[in-house]
């Protein structure tokens, strides 16, 4: 059994090289729900995934990380802003 050794540490602002990755690192790396990352992908604001073949679709590594990187930009300077909770079906709050 062979183990895998790390990539050395990228300097700042240095993108990596660009692989695809399977849903389930997606997983690993962006918290968010399957569903939620489709609406963000219909809308433009999610890199978007493409075929490797009929059944397996994957992401770029590199657009990811970017998206990220430039989320965690985007948070230090605006903080984002909650739901209107007033608005939900159920539960409404008063």
């Amino acid at each position: 059994m062979s183990h895998s050794v790390p990539p050395p540490p990228r300097p700042p602002g240095v993108l990596p090289a660009s692989r695809p990755i399977r849903r389930p690192e997606l997983r690993k790396l962006v918290p968010l729900a399957d569903t939620t990352i489709y609406e963000m992908e219909r809308r433009g604001e999610f890199p978007r995934r493409y075929p490797l073949t009929r059944r397996c679709v994957v992401w770029d590594l590199a657009e990811v990380e970017a998206w990220l990187a430039d989320r965690k930009q985007q948070a230090g300077s605006d903080p984002v802003e909650g739901p209107d909770v007033g608005l939900r079906r159920t539960r409404p709050v008063r």
